[in-house]
């Protein structure tokens, strides 16, 4: 099994409801061709570099998902189609991956989204409280820990 990222631009025109059937879709061919949807990374609407069906503008889109190539034939194939598309294209992201890997993956997306999701609702909580108070909340006492070592940063220079 390989991963796979597919970029999408759609219109930029399109309606919320009709972009959200089109990546329902999308989806759809994923589960019924036995892939692993990860996630989907909306970018929204950019200026394209140059004009494309007459527009000017586009609807940027990410898909992350795992599969095997009959996955990404049949994908392309709905995306071509498509009139609300205007243009996409897939990258090989990883060839040698398990699909427990892959579902792994997908589980800890899934639960760090919720835990960001309740973070951020705790601290709307936390400003509210601290601006209905007028007082400051105490900082925790920092830990005594040792540090730990930095991991090398590597560069890559064209």
């Amino acid at each position: 099994m390989r991963k796979y990222e597919t970029v999408i631009i759609s219109d930029p025109d399109l309606q919320d409801q009709a972009r959200t059937e089109l990546f329902d879709k999308i989806r759809n061919v994923i589960t019924r061709e036995d892939g692993i949807f990860l996630y989907l990374d909306d970018w929204g609407n950019k200026k394209l570099a140059y004009e494309i069906n007459k527009k000017l503008r586009g609807h940027y889109t990410c898909l992350t998902y795992g599969g095997t190539g009959g996955l990404v034939k049949e994908l392309e194939r709905n995306l071509g189609l498509n009139d609300d598309v205007m243009k996409f294209m897939t990258i090989l992201l990883s060839t040698d991956v398990t699909a427990q890997s892959l579902a792994q993956e997908a589980k800890d997306i899934e639960d760090a989204k919720t835990a960001s999701e309740a973070a951020a609702a705790n601290v709307d909580d936390g400003e509210e409280t601290e601006k209905d108070t007028g007082q400051e909340q105490a900082a925790p006492e920092a830990e005594t820990a040792e540090p730990e070592p930095a991991e090398p940063v590597t560069s890559v220079q064209n």
